[in-house]
Formats: structure tokens, sequence, C-alpha cells
């Protein structure tokens, strides 16, 4: 029997192979929702399905705890090359050294997930096939996110979550997904 993620998976690739490609010649599926609410857990799914997809980790592009706003700027500046067939660029954000720190390259590809949270915004809405919203319930997501972060988050979260609900209020993020994918 597949799993929650499995089947969320499934249906997300149909769906995204169903539109024409909208990120150059290629699709673009972001994966968006709170900490802690599954969406890594999703895009591995999605890998699982289409091993030949780019994955890109948005936490990975965000100026540390207080990156939040300016990840939907660093987003674009990645896709925009992309959508016009060049290779795209990003910044990876290293978290222990608290700086930034190599560039990275993405090359145009059949299939790119972006998953994290703010991996969606109104910016990039037209580059996007297909948006999954994942979420579960606070004190799940806590749970989790303290299980795999540990104590490096701890400290933050309170304000993560703050910036995570004032971005998706302003976003709407939910409301534009295609698909709602509840965990736990």
């Amino acid at each position: 029997m597949a799993s929650r993620s499995e089947s969320a998976a499934a249906d997300l690739l149909a769906l995204a192979l169903t539109r024409p490609p909208t990120l150059g010649a290629g699709r673009l599926v972001c994966v968006d929702g709170p900490a802690g609410s599954g969406k890594t857990t999703l895009a591995a799914a999605l890998v699982a399905l289409a091993p030949d997809a780019t994955v890109i980790h948005t936490d990975d592009l965000l100026e540390g705890w207080d990156g939040l706003p300016g990840l939907a700027r660093s987003v674009a500046t990645l896709l925009e090359p992309l959508a016009a067939g060049r290779t795209g660029h990003w910044r990876r954000w290293d978290w222990h050294a608290s700086a930034w720190a190599e560039t990275r390259e993405v090359s145009p590809a059949s299939l790119l997930i972006l998953d994290g949270v703010g991996s969606w915004s109104p910016a990039i809405a037209p580059w996007v096939t297909a948006l999954a919203w994942v979420e579960a319930a606070d004190d799940l997501r806590m749970a989790r996110g303290l299980a795999r972060d540990g104590d490096a988050f701890a400290p933050h979260w309170d304000r993560w979550a703050a910036d995570e609900e004032e971005l998706f209020a302003r976003t709407g993020t939910r409301d534009a997904a295609d698909l709602v994918v509840v965990t736990g």
C-alpha cells in the first residue's frame, strides 16, 4: 500500500505531466508549506517517481533565520534564465558559517522541484507547472522540526513560525495550490 506521500507524489507528477512546460522546455513543481509539515518527504517521493528531476531545497537559498523575506527574489533570479533555456545560478547559504558560500549552477531540466518554505510566490507563478501545499498540526510540525534540526532550530522556532505565517498570508500560497496534502 502506498504511503500518503507516495500517493500525493504520484498525483502531483501526473498533474504536472498533463500540463505544458512552463520553465522553458521543462516543468517546475513547487512543494511549499510550513516547517515540519512533510515537504521534503513529498519531494523525495516525487524524485522516486522521476529520478532525472533536479531538486533544490530552498533552505539553501535563505540568508539565515531572517532570510525568508528575500527568498522570492533569490528563487526568481534562479528561474529567470532557466525559463529562457539557459543555465540558472543560485548561491548556497552555509548555516554553520552563517555566511554565503559557493554559487551553484542548474542546467535546464525536464523537471525542477523546489522544496521548502516559500518555494512558491506570485513572482514566479507563471513558471510554476504545479504547486503542492503540505500541512500538519502545529505540535506535530514543531516536534518534527526539532527532531530534524535539534537545538539549532529551537531558539528560532517562534520567530520562524511568525515569518511563515506573515509570508503565507501575504502570498496566499495555500489558496494557489493545485494539491493540498495533510500529513500526520
